[in-house]
C-alpha cells in the first residue's frame, strides 16, 4: 500500500494538472538514504529548456578527459553556430539571454571552465552553444548513452529558431533529469575531480525560486542545492541534488508547462519540492525500496553520495 506521504505528492501533482491545462506538470524524486524512488508522469516528454544545460555540463566533463584537456583550456568565442534544421547559420541575441558577460568575449577566447560556470550559474545561451560546438552533438548524444541516460533528447544547440520551429528541440522528461543527476555524482561522467567541480558549478545557481524556495528557510541556509532550472514562455522546470547536514542526499525534478499567470511560474515546482522535504522528514527504515524504484542504493554509490555533501 502507498505511503500516506507519497499519496500526497501524488495529489498535489494531479491538483496542479487539473487547476491549469495549459501547465502540465510532471516530477520524479530519488532518495539516497533510503533508496526510495517516486514519480508522477514521470516518462512525460517536455521541452528541455536550459535544464538541457545540465547534460551539455556532464558531456563537457567526459570529453574533457577524453582529450586530455583541462578546464583551463581556452576556447574561441563566437556567435555565429549552424541550425540543426537546415545548416543555415544563426546568432544568438543578447537581449533574449540571461548573461551578457560572456558576449564581451566575442572574437577572443575564454577558459572552459569559465564558460560551464556561465553556462549553469546564470544560464548563459551563447556559452553553452560555444560548448556543445566544442564537444559536438553526435558526440554527446553518445556519452549520454554510454551512461546509460534514458529520457533526455539533445539533439541541437539553444536559440535555434528554424530548428524550433521545424519540430526540432531538445526534451527531457523527469525521470531522465534525475537519471542524468544521478549519474553525475555517482561519477559516471568521470572523475571524483571532475564530478566535485560540476556539483560545485551546479551548486552555485543564482535562480532559486523552484526547489530551494520550496525548503524551510533554515534548512535553505544549511544546504548545497545542485541544480538547474528552466524557463521559456511554454516551459518552467527545476532539477537537482538537495544536500542536507546529516544525511545522504535526494533529487527532485520537477517539470512544468508555464501557467496562466507567469508571475507564478515556480510556484507549484516550490509546492512540490516542499512537500518532498517534508516526506523525507518521515522516519523509516533505510534502503525501503517501493514498487517504482529501479534499484537499490550500492556502498559505492552511498559514498559518491556522501563525498559531496
Amino acid at each position: 500500500m502507498p505511503e500516506p506521504r507519497f499519496d500526497e505528492l501524488t495529489a498535489t501533482l494531479a491538483e496542479i494538472n487539473a487547476a491549469d491545462a495549459a501547465a502540465p506538470a510532471a516530477a520524479a524524486l530519488f532518495d539516497y538514504q533510503t533508496g526510495r524512488a517516486w514519480a508522477y508522469d514521470g516518462d512525460r516528454w517536455f521541452h528541455a529548456a536550459c535544464t538541457i544545460k545540465s547534460a551539455v555540463l556532464a558531456c563537457l566533463s567526459t570529453t574533457l578527459q577524453e582529450r586530455r584537456v583541462t578546464p583551463r583550456h581556452r576556447l574561441h568565442v563566437r556567435n555565429r553556430f549552424f541550425s540543426a534544421a537546415d545548416g543555415t547559420p544563426y546568432r544568438i541575441l543578447a537581449s533574449r539571454d540571461a548573461d551578457a558577460e560572456v558576449y564581451t568575449s566575442i572574437g577572443r577566447s575564454m577558459r572552459i571552465g569559465d564558460l560551464a560556470r556561465h553556462m549553469i550559474v546564470v544560464s548563459s545561451n551563447l556559452a553553452t552553444n560555444v560548448l556543445l560546438e566544442f564537444i559536438g552533438v553526435d558526440r554527446a548524444r553518445r556519452i549520454l548513452a554510454d551512461a546509460g541516460i534514458q529520457g533526455i533528447d539533445l539533439v541541437r544547440g539553444v536559440e535555434d529558431d528554424r530548428a524550433f520551429d521545424a519540430g526540432i528541440s531538445n526534451r527531457v522528461t523527469a525521470n531522465g533529469l534525475i537519471g542524468l543527476l544521478r549519474a553525475i555524482l555517482e561519477g559516471r561522467f568521470g572523475s571524483d575531480e571532475h564530478t566535485a567541480k560540476m556539483i560545485d558549478i551546479l551548486c552555485a545557481q543564482e535562480f532559486n525560486s523552484g526547489i530551494p524556495a520550496g525548503l524551510p528557510a533554515p534548512v535553505r541556509a544549511a544546504a548545497r542545492i545542485a541544480h538547474k532550472t528552466g524557463e521559456i514562455s511554454t516551459a518552467t522546470h527545476d532539477a537537482g541534488v538537495v544536500f542536507l547536514p546529516g544525511r545522504p542526499p535526494y533529487a527532485l525534478a520537477v517539470l512544468t508547462g508555464t501557467p496562466s499567470d507567469a508571475g507564478q511560474r515556480f510556484a507549484a515546482i516550490a509546492r512540490v519540492s516542499a512537500l518532498a522535504f517534508e516526506y523525507l522528514q518521515a522516519p523509516r527504515k533505510a534502503l525501503t525500496i517501493d514498487s517504482h524504484s529501479t534499484s537499490s542504493v550500492s556502498l559505492q554509490t552511498g559514498r559518491a553520495a556522501r563525498r559531496y555533501q
